[in-house]
């Protein structure tokens, strides 16, 4: 199992998200998800809108961003990259320019948010490009559907919100993750939302999760980097 860091790619600049990248390689990981900033993240927390809005801030200009991720795909060898970007945001750069940005550099797998329809998401997968799919806890039937027919990795949430319902049946991550196998999805699962400790590492590995998301734990120690490698290094440990 692995962890995957999250990289706010541009904030505060594109310089320094290059950087805790590598500090991120540097401590171990080998997955990392960047991102696109939004120039309207309404799927996102407070915390990861203000990060992009500063990024944006800072350079709104989409094809520096593409250039940024090509640097790091080039210098970071070791690391997969997971691109998260929103509809809107691929429709601003163009369909056809993402698709041949994403395949020029290797780039298959997609966390693309904020679909108003699946138009975009049918051109990528239809470019070969492996767009994922989010499955909340108690493991709707409708997004197991939709993850079936998906073609990248299920991005299975981790661990309920206080009063989120959760299936009787599939109380469990591990429950959850068996169920999804159950389906025929073979594809790898990625949990997410919930992730802070390194028992939470833990859990998810036994439960038979492919890798795990420890987003705001890492995020909030950029500004103490050997905290931040330590913290990657204890998560690491566990898988």
């Amino acid at each position: 199992m692995e962890i995957i860091c999250y990289l706010s790619n541009g904030y505060p600049t594109l310089e320094a998200s290059y950087v805790i990248a590598k500090e991120y390689a540097n401590a171990g990981c080998r997955i990392i998800e960047v991102d696109f900033p939004a120039r309207n993240p309404y799927l996102e927390s407070e915390y990861l809108a203000n990060r992009m809005a500063e990024a944006l801030k800072a350079c709104d200009d989409y094809s520096e961003y593409m250039r940024s991720i090509i640097r790091l795909k080039k210098e970071l060898t070791e690391v997969q990259l997971l691109v998260l970007v929103y509809e809107d945001t691929i429709l601003e750069i163009g369909v056809e320019k993402f698709i041949d940005f994403c395949k020029q550099n290797q780039l298959a797998d997609i966390l693309l948010v904020g679909l108003k329809d699946n138009a975009t998401k049918d051109k990528l997968m239809a470019e070969g490009l492996q767009v994922s799919c989010y499955v909340q806890f108690h493991l709707p039937e409708e997004e197991i559907a939709l993850a079936r027919k998906s073609n990248g990795f299920v991005y299975l949430q981790a661990k309920p919100y206080e009063n989120q319902e959760v299936n009787s049946k599939y109380p469990t991550l591990k429950d959850g993750i068996s169920y999804l196998r159950e389906c025929g999805i073979t594809r790898p699962i990625y949990c997410g939302v919930g992730i802070h400790t390194a028992e939470d590492v833990k859990m998810a590995k036994a439960a038979g999760a492919d890798a795990v998301f420890v987003g705001s734990s890492i995020l909030k120690l950029h500004e103490d980097i050997p905290a931040m490698k330590q913290k990657i290094k204890e998560f690491k440990a566990q898988c």
